[in-house]
């Protein structure tokens, strides 16, 4: 049997490889050609985003920024204030937020969830010490046993128009604004004003200290927005709760604060706190985006396709690799089966059967006595016969069946 020729893998195939390369891996000009347009839409992507961010940065800040002109920023009650003859001092750090603490102050802190519980602890001598007033802006659980004990947190609702429902002045005055957020539900016997409830608990309460000295928990920072300064008693309310003192620190909590001595989950769980929502479900897109793509550029099940091979490879070659991965597996079984079909395939034409046949028995056999009447070999044991038990005998299988198919074609 000509293996070499044929395509057919013998084991014992002593062919030698042509001299020069025969790799099939692709070059690194291939690459580079396949994936320069996804580096290159990628490189735009990261340009443009820093080229916006370093534009905006000149003019735009965060949330609640007494700088920010922005929707969420808080521009116009800080000019507000200043109007009023309060100074107001930005503040983000904690360090800075103390220093700049005293009896004629009032210390609003934007974030205190984002704050370590040793920064809380920090921030609660200080409240106890100043004398002045303390304005917690969305205080949740995490803060509110450290800041403002008695006081306990619950589930936030949608901003809505409250109505004051108590007798703290400044809320009377103010009459009805947008709040909700965080619900508070104080502990029996703490001395508290408690207002604008919703579902039965306040979003604003007061909690009176020794002296002159209070802390103010608002469930939303909503009335302190840009957009939302005007409408209802927004303003008034505002005004009111950060106009009293004479100074005012804004505090902005920050991660870059070096008095923050959280462990690595509470850093990124601040981070992550950080990032505004609109970021994480833009980030979500472009991972389901990504999956998308790889399964659509994955391998899908079809036809099987010609393609151009960059080098010539001989079929005497690929016989004996073949070969080689049979033997490495131990697969005498695929082996033998391959060349028998390939026995059957090229005898059947010299035999008078159809190709569609020649894997029958019942046809194909007699055909092949009927040719050789005198042989001595055993065609059933050698075309449909049981798998080699060893490598030798399936040596010898394939001499023998070379033999047979000789011995057709001569006969």
């Amino acid at each position: 049997m000509s293996g070499g020729a044929t395509g057919t893998p013998t084991p014992d195939s002593a062919a030698t490889a042509p001299a020069g390369t025969t790799s099939t891996a692709p070059s690194a000009r291939r690459i580079w050609t396949r994936v320069r347009g996804t580096a290159l839409v990628v490189a735009l992507v990261l340009i443009g985003g820093l080229v916006l961010a370093t534009v905006r940065s000149a003019d735009a800040h965060g949330a609640l920024d007494p700088r920010s002109t922005e929707p969420h920023g808080s521009r116009a009650v800080a000019e507000l204030l200043e109007q009023r003859g309060v100074t107001l001092t930005l503040a983000t750090t904690l360090d800075e937020a103390t220093a700049a603490t005293n009896s004629e102050t009032t210390l609003l802190v934007t974030a205190p969830d984002l704050l370590t519980d040793a920064q809380r602890s920090t921030l609660r001598s200080t409240m106890e010490n100043s004398a002045g007033r303390t304005v917690l802006l969305g205080a949740g659980s995490p803060s509110l046993d450290i800041l403002a004990p008695g006081v306990t947190g619950a589930p936030g609702t949608t901003v809505t128009n409250l109505d004051p429902a108590c007798t703290l002045p400044a809320a009377t005055r103010a009459g009805s604004v947008d709040l909700g957020g965080e619900r508070y539900e104080v502990a029996p016997g703490t001395t508290a004003d408690s207002c604008y409830p919703s579902g039965g608990r306040p979003t604003l309460v007061r909690l009176p200290g020794p002296g002159t000295t209070d802390t103010v928990l608002l469930g939303s920072p909503d009335i302190l927005y840009n957009t939302r300064l005007d409408q209802q008693g927004n303003a008034s309310l505002a005004l009111q709760l950060l106009g009293s003192r004479p100074h005012l620190v804004w505090y902005l909590p920050s991660l870059y604060d070096a008095s923050a001595d959280a462990s690595e989950d509470d850093t990124t769980e601040n981070f992550l706190s950080l990032i505004p929502s609109g970021w994480l479900w833009g980030t979500l897109q472009l991972a389901l985006a990504a999956l998308l793509a790889a399964v659509w550029r994955g391998r899908r099940l079809g036809p099987l396709v010609t393609e151009r091979l960059p080098v010539a490879v001989r079929a005497s070659e690929t016989t004996e690799g073949r070969a080689r991965l049979y033997r490495k597996a131990n697969a005498r079984d695929r082996a033998a089966s391959v060349l028998r079909t390939a026995t059957r395939t090229r005898l059947a034409p010299l035999l008078g059967v159809a190709t569609r046949d020649a894997h029958s028995p019942e046809l194909l056999l007699p055909a092949l006595s009927a040719r050789l009447p005198g042989t001595t070999a055993d065609p059933q044991h050698l075309l449909f016969g049981p798998t080699p038990a060893d490598d030798s005998t399936l040596i010898r299988l394939a001499d023998q069946l070379d033999a047979l198919e000789r011995e057709v074609r001569t006969s």
